[in-house]
This record gives C-alpha cells, structure tokens and sequence, in this order.
C-alpha cells in the first residue's frame, strides 16, 4: 500500500466493522510457542505488520509456522528450535521492540539468545534496562556488542524475585516467559495486570505452567521442567475497538465494532459515555456513535489497567476537539506521548502541553521536565491539512482528525498503521470513508 493518504473529510463514519485478536497479545503469544515442545495453535489472529515480524523471526529460529489469514489460525511447531544468524536477525532490528521477548524463551530452549538495536514507536524512553536487569537476576549473562546485544545462561536459570519500579508491561512478559521454566520460584511485584497479561498467563498455563496472580500486583510463578503446546483463542483487541469508537463520536458517526468486548473495555466506556457518546452493548460487539447535541469537556489521567489506557488517549483527544469547554488530559504512562497534536493543532485545534501534572496527583513525570498535560479547548472546527504519521496510535488519531475535518488533506507514512491495525483500509471502505491510497479509489457508498 502506498505510504501516502488522501483523505476528504467532513462525513460520518457509518457502518460496520470487525475486530480480531490484540495486537499486544497475539504476538507475545507467538513468542510463547517457544517454550513449548509441541505445537501450538492460537486462532483470532488478526493480518497486521507485527504477526509477520514475529512469524519471519520464528522461522529464522528453526520454528514451522502456517497461517490461515482468512479464518485468523495460525499454528506454530517449534520441534527444531535452532540458533539464527546474526546478520537474519539484525534485518529486523528497528522493525519491532519483539525481540527482546525471545530471550527467555531461547536461554531455555538453546542456552542463548541475540538480540539486535530494537525499534517501536517513539513515544518515550521504553528503555530495555529493565528487561536486562530481569534477565540477570535469572543467572543469565549479558554481553552489548556493537550489533546487539548477546545472552547466553551457562550455569540456567533460576528463580529469583523482582520487583518493577513501574508495572510495565513488556517487563512482566519478559518475567512470565523467563520464568515459567526456571528453576524454582519466581515472585514478581508490582507487575502490570492488564486483559493482555493476563490471556497470556492463561496460555502458559495451558502449557504446563504454574502461576498465581494476587490482588496486590503480585505474581508467583513455579518453575516447570518441561512445557506443551497451547490451543487459544486471542482476546480481542480493545485499543482498535476504542479508536473506532473515537472516530465515531468525533466524526458523528455509528459504528458497530464487532468482537469488542465490554468485560475488557469497561473504563473506556465510562469515559466515552461522559464525553457524550452512546453506546450499545451486544454479545457479538458493541455499536458506537454520536447521539447528537454537545460532546462534554472532561478532566482525564491515563493509567496502568484498570485505569484509562495510555492507547486510547490519542484517538479520543480528537474527539476532545469537538467538545464544548476545556477538557485536561494528564498522561502518566508514556512521557512524550502528545507529539501527535502538533498536527492538530494546523488542523485549527486548540490544545496547550505543558509540563505541569494537571487534572490529578503528581506523577513519575511530573519533575522531569516533559511536556505529559494538555488542555484542549472546544469545540473547535478542524480544516485539512498535510500530515506526517509520527507513531502507530497517533498516525491513527491524524487519520481520525482528516475524516473530521473539512476538505482534503494528504496523511503521508500511513503504512505504519498496518502494525497494528488490521485491513484498516477496506473497513474505512466499510464504514464510508472517502480515502485514496496509491491507485486505489475508496469513495462513500
């Protein structure tokens, strides 16, 4: 698909979609096969840019993978695990921060692992310091050179305990699929207990782990010697469900997202509702859309589950824009996450970033100097524009912003869209949308 969006704005999306497995689960549950000595099947997988990564670097590892994109099956044989070459993994570095997942899996399965300079959005620090130090305290040793970074486990891996200074969430996974084949207990503090966390415990156990989750972020894990495969369905993905929501109430549309589920989604909901918006809960999906009238300004902090997720603050601050008053919005997980409303703002938003912690308790960020608050003032009339597409989530949020505002405006980079959202294309066809990607004409029915 061409990298580059015209996109005529100023009608409803109206129609109806469908959302597969999260993103943020599908693939750490590809990783998960790993560990197991049997094969694997995860069904629900939806056809992104990550599940291809993953697919291509398990591979590399000796792992057969077959996909069935239509019916979202994927099956996964990791019988001959092998070392990969350096240089077939480092044509992936920069592609995925996945990489760094294979760790623990491969220190059991081979006794080392390589990982090459690992890329992602650039939204904050997300150093790997934390995923280095967990390893090392599993006994594994940890080797930076000028093309990656080499680990290799000589004496195994044991278990140990740890404690996150923050519950994040790529450092529990590192933890969970370290420690499940350890050597005797793993207790974990302060991890993050979010629906993705918690599918994927559900899949170790299905191989054979032991693992138990406190009320006090606590998880505990028994080291096992051996693992099978797993058969899992992926829960659905509740960050594209709520940008879809978003693009309803922001353009005074309807959607229907089928898959989305209200168990998952519940402190959106409540957010979504306040600002204004409607929604109907069914037992295939939930349907969005502007009831009509003034969106309400609110005061909104993002945080670690069950709070407001980081993920769906930027498609939501577009529909901010279209809310009568001053709406604050305080985000506590990424420190350089409102970058995306420069672009915004040349759309004629009103939106001020500060430093300050507004609208709630003082955060991690709050002494350190980055811009992490804005005040949005509305409502206020977006007009076209040329945008850049500056991360996954907020190239998202700029699509979102050109189908609400006036005229056409041109999004460039749209590709790094298809890491996370699936045939994002056909269903802005589905819902209406009057886009042209490349030759390709998509025009409201």
């Amino acid at each position: 698909m061409s990298g580059l969006l015209t996109v005529e704005g100023g009608a409803p999306l109206q129609g109806e979609i469908t959302v597969r497995g999260a993103k943020n689960f599908v693939s750490k549950a590809m990783v998960a096969s790993l560990l197991g000595e049997e094969p694997s099947e995860l069904r629900n997988v939806p056809e992104i840019r990550d599940v291809e990564v993953v697919s291509d670097l398990l591979r590399l590892h000796g792992v057969t993978v077959e996909r069935d994109p239509e019916a979202g099956v994927i099956a996964l044989d990791p019988s001959n695990v092998e070392s990969a070459h350096v240089a077939d993994i480092d044509a992936y570095a920069g592609s995925s921060r996945i990489p760094i997942l294979f760790c623990g899996p491969l220190l059991h399965r081979l006794g080392e692992a390589f990982i090459p300079d690992l890329g992602g959005c650039r939204i904050g620090d997300r150093p790997i310091d934390y995923h280095l130090d967990i390893l090392r305290k599993f006994g594994a040793v940890v080797d930076k050179r000028v093309q990656g970074i080499h680990i290799t486990a000589p004496r195994g891996l044991t278990g140990t305990k740890i404690h996150l200074p923050y519950p994040s969430v790529g450092a529990t996974e590192q933890t969970l699929l370290t420690a499940v084949r350890a050597s005797g207990l793993t207790e974990l503090s302060n991890a993050a207990i979010e629906p993705e966390i918690t599918d994927l415990i559900a899949v170790l156990q299905k191989m054979g782990a032991i693992i138990s989750v406190d009320t006090d972020r606590t998880i505990r894990i028994e080291g096992v010697d051996r693992l099978t495969g797993f058969r899992h369905t992926a829960l659905s993905d509740r960050i594209e469900a709520g940008s879809w929501a978003s693009a309803a109430l922001a353009t005074r549309g309807d959607i229907f997202v089928r898959g989305a589920s209200q168990q998952d989604m519940m402190t959106f909901l409540n957010t979504f509702r306040k600002v204004g918006g409607a929604f109907d809960v069914r037992d295939d999906g939930i349907r969005f859309w502007h009831p009509g009238g003034d969106l309400s300004s609110i005061v909104l902090e993002t945080d670690v589950h069950p709070g407001f997720m980081t993920d769906w603050q930027q498609p939501l601050v577009v529909a901010l824009t279209q809310a009568t008053g001053l709406s604050i919005v305080h985000e506590t997980v990424y420190e350089n996450r409102f970058g995306f409303t420069d672009a915004l703002r040349g759309m004629g938003a009103t939106i001020q970033i500060y430093r300050e912690c507004l609208g709630g308790l003082e955060c991690r960020f709050g002494q350190r100097n980055f811009y992490h608050s804005a005040v949005v003032s509305g409502p206020t009339p977006l007009k076209a524009a040329e945008i850049e597409v500056p991360d996954l989530r907020g190239g998202f949020s700029h699509l979102i912003a050109a189908l609400t505002a006036e005229g056409t405006s041109r999004v460039r980079g749209i590709d790094i869209i298809n890491r996370g959202y699936e045939n994002f294309m056909d269903k802005l066809e589905a819902l209406g949308a009057r886009v042209t990607a490349g030759e390709r004409k998509v025009a409201a029915a």
